[in-house]
């Protein structure tokens, strides 16, 4: 393989992720640490594979909007997913958005090759267990709702959770009040709840059963 770019924005994981695959025999590693370089990296570049993480910059689950967009540019480079959500929830997305594969920052240096291994020959890769509970998502009604929730709405989700108000949540990613109120609207339909405070009630809910899916104050 030529060329591997790695979108991440922990400088360790970028020198780590860099001396791997250098030592695996990479030809050339890219790296990138935010959504804006790692797409104009990707446009400019077009490597061969992308490794990417889904929390970049502190914004949530920003990486999967990322990968939906590479995707959209290329239906065929490979990209795996490098992360440390272990929710199914949000493998689940990962894979609707478009990567390959998926992998946690957990995971061995061996265990990181053999996922880059199988994206890079073009097979699907997801340990055993994250695999099994993929499958077993729809069983839930709770599962289910929060399976159609999109990577905006889990950050408001995430931020309604905290006890953010709507300004608040609009500052922090970065979107209009509007785009706020109409975002919580959609969850409200989603989620089944009838009024702001039961879609609070029910955001602390899926945080508590689901942390690692909602997280945004840890790395992707």
């Amino acid at each position: 393989m030529t060329s591997v770019l790695v979108i991440d924005d922990h400088p360790i994981v970028l020198q780590g992720c860099a001396r791997l695959l250098e030592d695996a025999g990479v030809e050339r590693v890219l790296t990138a640490n935010s959504v804006l370089s790692g797409y104009r990296q990707f446009r400019r570049e077009r490597p061969d594979m992308v490794i990417v993480d889904l929390a970049l910059q502190g914004n949530g689950l920003s990486g999967l909007l990322l990968v939906r967009r590479l995707r959209s540019q290329s239906a065929r480079t490979p990209i795996l997913v490098f992360s440390m959500h272990g929710d199914p929830v949000i493998a689940s997305r990962a894979l609707e958005a478009g990567a390959n594969g998926y992998v946690l920052k957990d995971t061995s240096s061996g265990g990181l090759l053999e996922a880059f291994e199988r994206v890079r020959r073009g097979q699907p890769y997801m340990s055993h267990d994250m695999a099994m509970q993929v499958a077993l998502l729809g069983r839930t009604a709770g599962s289910t709702a929060l399976a159609d929730v999109t990577p905006r709405e889990l950050q408001t989700l995430s931020l309604l959770a905290e006890g953010r108000s709507y300004g608040q949540i609009a500052e922090e990613l970065g979107i209009s009040y509007k785009t706020v109120a109409n975002t919580c609207s959609q969850l409200k339909a989603k989620l089944g709840a009838t009024s702001l405070p039961e879609l609070i009630r029910r955001s602390i809910q899926y945080v508590t059963s689901s942390p690692a899916s909602l997280s945004r104050g840890g790395r992707g």
